[in-house]
């Protein structure tokens, strides 16, 4: 009985008015049963513009319910979409090719967390003084482990040939060798552009923020997202 009152919910009188949906299509729920429905349900299709501004919105310091609100899709469709997004991120540089000569590089750490604060990941990050390119990453412990992820995520021209100029964190010197490795202090300025490049990362990457509602609750979507903005800003400075 009560499945026929929901196939005919425009005259029963067990059905109630439950909110809208992301669409704004009036919701219905059945006092009885408790299934929700609306009237003339369609499925959506998502075009390509739409998309397209999606992958913009997502290299922004927006999180995904202000994106699925711009952009008019349900919360759950747009977390499919980006879950397979950042999941086909390549997850090595894209860096202009280098000869073998004089190459600066700049490297630092920086603290994020997935799922909870104690839960912490920390950002591994090299930038190459001359182009400003992001030539290596990686999201682990800050360790010696860490440290060696950054060394094996660079391009074999700067493990070969790049002088590194790095805080005074120990694990640096444990991996990165000596003759061309140097700990410099802030003051120094041998790290300015990237603790710049680690604001930027920070007020662009909504999971990023010290004190936000975005955070990541998966590893894989937060090293996704890392990576999705890198590629973003190496491409850019090819503009």
């Amino acid at each position: 009985m009560c499945l026929e009152y929901c196939l005919n919910w425009y005259d029963s009188s067990h059905t109630v008015k439950n909110g809208k949906i992301h669409n704004g299509k009036q919701n219905f729920k059945c006092r009885d049963c408790g299934r929700q429905f609306v009237q003339d349900p369609q499925n959506k299709i998502i075009d390509q513009t739409t998309k397209t501004l999606i992958d913009k919105l997502m290299l922004e310091k927006i999180p995904l319910a202000g994106i699925a609100r711009v952009a008019g899709v349900s919360e759950t469709w747009l977390q499919s979409y980006v879950n397979a997004k950042y999941q086909n991120v390549p997850r090595q540089v894209n860096v202009r090719a280098k000869k073998k000569g004089r190459l600066t590089i700049e490297c630092d750490e920086m603290w994020s967390f997935v799922g909870k604060k104690d839960n912490k990941q920390w950002i591994w990050l090299a930038l190459d003084v001359e182009t400003r390119e992001i030539v290596g990453v990686y999201v682990g412990e800050r360790s010696r482990d860490g440290a060696r992820g950054l060394w094996d995520a660079l391009p074999a021209v700067y493990r070969q040939c790049a002088v590194s100029y790095t805080d005074f964190w120990s694990a640096y010197n444990q991996v990165f060798p000596s003759k061309r490795h140097h700990s410099v202090g802030k003051e120094s300025g041998k790290t300015s552009y990237i603790e710049r490049f680690n604001c930027t990362l920070r007020q662009r990457v909504s999971r990023l923020v010290r004190k936000t509602l975005s955070f990541s609750k998966k590893l894989e979507n937060h090293i996704g997202a890392i990576w999705y903005f890198i590629h973003h800003y190496n491409a850019a400075l090819l503009v």
